[in-house]
């Protein structure tokens, strides 16, 4: 087990940190938006398989197609962040983001052969760069990182939170308007040549360019599993995964039920556009607590929410609950994102964050396979669960992750970090 170097933790001072502090670091701008347009993909791909998959071979092909391309997606991550770690960003995520569009520009040309669809979709998940943890890797406070202090690194965070979920909003519509006027190989296209310019960007920064792994990164396979602590966060993420991921069925269910067509759409954007509300909100302001204790409010709030969601009746209840849920849901990925860099042990901070995809994509493929199977109350269930984990590690996880951000009035405090 490595023991990093004592480090000192400022608290987050009587000036309050803005977005625009954030902003103003050098290539934050640029490395914002080349990851947020490098990650449309994640928006776009998806959708975009399904209805060339339907349209060239019927529709449980295209579902299957777009299944693979998640599946390699979250195994990839972490295997292409453990590369970055031991090579560096730059090489890594320019070639393994040039063969995954050159595979989504195969998938678009289309073929006779199923198989060969369903390689190239594997290929395009399977090597698309995480650059989700390549970023967050950027947004550290050590040597050649972006931010000076833990403040400002967890206001980028939630700012980085909150963004994303304008992926899931405008990358169905950009397919959309797309396959409206043109074709679902159109879409492939257009999702592909997004894709490596938003790569471009980030891997053209000196930032990006000049980080380095380190030298006495640990050898074995397990890399950031070796963390017991880890290890835990990954399975109480995987379980706080589980709505998520069931949101699409579920406002098809209720659609369905309460004869509102609308909320097949509006239950996914009102939940990605609360998320994005609260993650600016907690990002904008200190709150009381470490880290890890924001972390297991967050996740207890969630799952009540999703207990709301679970029993409301009739469409406006639902919609409201739905929107009330969303808020707390950037800021537990925030707080997720921030432990886990914290608990991350020397040299694998990379493949750490990739590893945190990879269980919350696989809490999302639970929650869209199991939704309609199981009773309404699994989804609040699921999320109490991964509350639950994440209190009774409360210790190790303050001992080992708790960066303070309380209120400006608290006196300074250092930390030193043992993982």
């Amino acid at each position: 087990m490595t023991t990093a170097q004592p480090t000192t933790v400022p608290l987050v001072g009587s000036a309050r940190l803005r977005y625009r502090d954030v902003l103003r670091e050098p290539e934050a701008k640029q490395l914002l938006a080349g990851t947020l347009m490098g990650r449309l993909p994640n928006g776009m791909a998806p959708l975009a398989i399904v209805l060339a998959g339907t349209h060239a071979y019927g529709p449980a092909s295209g579902a299957v197609l777009a299944a693979l391309y998640l599946l390699a997606s979250a195994v990839g991550g972490p295997l292409i962040g453990c590369q970055a770690d031991r090579h560096g960003q730059t090489a890594v995520f320019a070639v393994s983001g040039l063969i995954s569009c050159g595979a989504l520009v195969a998938v678009a040309a289309g073929s006779s052969r199923l198989w060969q669809v369903a390689t190239a979709v594997t290929v395009a998940g399977g090597l698309k760069p995480p650059l989700e943890a390549g970023l967050r890797s950027l947004w550290g406070t050590g040597p050649g990182s972006v931010m000076p202090s833990r403040a400002h690194q967890r206001t980028a965070l939630a700012l980085d939170a909150a963004s994303q979920e304008l992926i899931y909003i405008a990358g169905p519509i950009v397919v959309a308007v797309i396959v409206l006027v043109a074709s679902p190989s159109a879409a492939l296209l257009v999702t592909a040549v997004l894709g490596i310019a938003g790569i471009a960007l980030v891997v053209t920064t000196r930032t990006s360019r000049s980080w380095t792994p380190v030298d006495d990164r640990p050898g074995d396979w397990l890399g950031p599993l070796r963390s017991p602590h880890l290890r835990t966060l990954y399975a109480a993420m995987t379980c706080i995964g589980v709505p998520i991921g069931a949101i699409t069925p579920l406002a098809i269910n209720a659609g369905t039920r309460y004869d509102a067509p609308w909320l097949v759409g509006g239950l996914p954007a009102v939940l990605s556009t609360g998320a994005v509300l609260g993650g600016l909100a907690y990002g904008a302001r200190p709150w009381p607590g470490t880290t890890p204790q924001q972390l297991i409010t967050l996740a207890a709030l969630f799952s009540a929410g999703w207990l709301a969601v679970s029993v409301s009746g009739g469409p406006t209840a639902v919609f409201a609950a739905t929107a009330g849920t969303g808020l707390f849901m950037a800021p537990l990925l925030a707080a997720a994102f921030a432990v886990t860099g914290a608990l991350a042990p020397r040299g694998t901070v990379t493949e750490a964050h990739a590893l945190l995809v990879a269980a919350l994509d696989l809490g999302c493929a639970l929650g869209t396979a199991a939704t309609g199977l199981l009773h309404p109350l699994f989804l609040p269930t699921a999320t109490a669960a991964g509350a639950l984990i994440l209190l009774t590690a409360r210790r190790n996880l303050a001992d080992h992750g708790g960066t303070r951000t309380t209120p400006p009035s608290a006196p300074p405090a250092s930390l030193e970090a043992t993982t």
